[in-house]
């Protein structure tokens, strides 16, 4: 299988990492997969249709730009993104740009185009997937291709697969979870003593918590996720004006206190259902599978009407969990054979 990847950063060359690195364990399943093009928005860009050696682009990115590739026979150097997408050779195309919640753009015009050219699209973008979801599944319907989403939620833990395929048969009547580990940390900080401006900038030198935390504090993040959830799980597309959404920036640990002395602890709590969706700081008793989770781990349960609560742990993020999902997607694809 060829592969083009759109974006190499973080999520990009964790993915490539683990091509390389499962190199024979992929052969041993009969997966061949080639990474024939890379395009990057400020750091080149990259179609060779052959095929790129992953250890080059490592070590060219790791210099600071695609330009520092090797010269081989081939090599095409000036083609972006569109240009990939619309006449590469690639069978599908591996989506990890940064995600904008607004628009989706410009990965979603790029997803479009990709099923218009018989491609295989597989992302980490949570944007178009919240945004455009039922668009792009009929698309990808009518183009026979796949439209690869397993890391966008939990990164490389099989939430989604769980839900649309495990537990196919079932009636899910809602979902709830911890879907941003950067507040779980927190929170899990927290209860260990620290007020809440220690364990956020604890989290912020661990590289858990951007430099501006707002997103993952206030629990847009998570919100992102339930507009995913919502859409993915019970055909319902919400916007964030549709959400209820509070963060943690406000829970003290006066708070955290009274909570450990009635036999309770905090969590965000991305909660979805047929009606709608919510993200909330939650008290849980301890008897609860997800209030067990501790530091940056994910978790989300699912309430089906067959088998009763299920409930998820994982990693929700990180270079090579997320690689994974990617990968997830592309086995599927083929192991259905296309």
């Amino acid at each position: 299988m060829k592969l083009a990847l759109i974006g190499f950063g973080v999520v990009g060359q964790g993915f490539a990492r683990i091509l390389m690195d499962k190199h024979a364990e992929l052969q041993d399943l009969s997966f061949d997969a080639q990474i024939v093009a890379v395009a990057t928005r400020s750091r080149g860009a990259l179609y060779r249709p052959d095929g790129l050696d992953i250890a080059d682009l490592l070590n060219a990115i790791g210099q600071g730009d695609l330009r520092h590739y090797p010269d081989a026979p081939g090599l095409q150097r000036d083609w972006n993104a569109e240009r990939i997408v619309r006449e590469s050779n690639a069978d599908a195309i591996i989506e990890v740009s940064p995600t904008n919640l607004q628009t989706a753009q410009p990965a979603l015009d790029l997803f479009r185009l990709a099923f218009e050219h018989s491609k295989h699209v597989i992302t980490a973008n949570k944007g178009p997937i919240a945004l455009a979801y039922a668009d792009l599944k009929e698309r990808a319907g009518r183009a026979h291709r796949t439209l690869g989403i397993e890391a966008t939620v939990m990164a490389g833990t099989p939430s989604l697969r769980l839900a649309l395929e495990s537990l196919q048969g079932c009636r899910i009547r809602e979902a709830r979870g911890i879907v941003n580990g950067t507040t779980n940390y927190i929170l899990t900080q927290m209860e260990s003593g620290m007020d809440y401006a220690d364990a956020l900038a604890q989290a912020q030198q661990l590289g858990y918590a951007e430099p501006d935390p707002t997103a993952d504090v206030e629990g847009w993040d998570a919100a992102s996720k339930v507009l995913i959830l919502s859409t993915v799980l019970f055909g319902k597309r919400l916007t964030m004006d549709d959400l209820d959404v509070r963060g943690i920036s406000s829970i003290t640990a006066a708070d955290v206190r009274d909570a450990a002395a009635a036999g309770e602890r905090w969590k965000l709590i991305a909660h979805v259902t047929p009606e709608g969706g919510s993200v909330q700081p939650t008290r849980l008793p301890l008897t609860d599978p997800l209030a067990g989770v501790a530091n940056a781990t994910n978790a989300i349960t699912y309430d089906t009407d067959l088998v009763g609560p299920v409930t998820l742990i994982g990693a929700g993020a990180g270079a090579q969990q997320t690689g994974f999902g990617l990968l997830s997607d592309l086995l599927a694809i083929h192991r259905a054979g296309h």
